[in-house]
């Protein structure tokens, strides 16, 4: 399943969200990694940095999940979803970028980039689904506004250093 392609049904749209939780479940485990792992390099402002980043992937989830509720589809297995999330976005590990702040902005940037597909995939398709079609943008139009938020914290940062 691709953003690219079009969005024809509930179940569809539904796969597409859980796509979207598992993004913010792997955003949130990588900057707990990083926060653990490298805890004596990490200053006050990367320790924020990173706690606000999985605060937000736990927001973000927590709106998908409302999301699919609303849908009333059956849930694809974990597993499932997230050997999609693995094979499209998951290729890099977070020790495969040069310090913290890179692998925070590429997740960032990963996740404004998923969410942008997948409304421009909402908008182009003509298909009526079972939550509100304006609830279902403008939820997945902030969380959006909220991950370029966070790449332009990122790259602020990366500045200043």
């Amino acid at each position: 399943m691709s953003v690219s392609q079009r969005i024809t049904s509930d179940d569809q749209l539904a796969r597409l969200l859980q796509i979207g939780i598992v993004l913010e479940e792997v955003v949130e485990a990588r900057a707990h990694h990083h926060y653990q792992s490298l805890d004596a390099e990490l200053d006050a402002e990367i320790e924020a940095l990173l706690a606000g980043a999985a605060e937000e992937s736990a927001e973000h989830r927590e709106r998908l999940e409302s999301l699919i509720e609303g849908l009333g589809v059956d849930s694809v297995p974990f597993d499932e979803i997230e050997s999609l999330v693995d094979a499209r976005y998951g290729r890099t590990q977070p020790d495969d970028f040069d310090g913290v702040l890179y692998d925070q902005l590429c997740n960032e940037e990963t996740a404004y980039k998923f969410y942008d597909d997948l409304i421009g995939a909402i908008e182009a398709s003509d298909a009526e689904f079972s939550v509100d079609r304006e609830t279902l943008l403008e939820t997945l139009e902030t969380i959006r506004e909220e991950e370029a938020e966070g790449v332009s914290e990122v790259t602020e940062v990366m500045e200043r250093r």
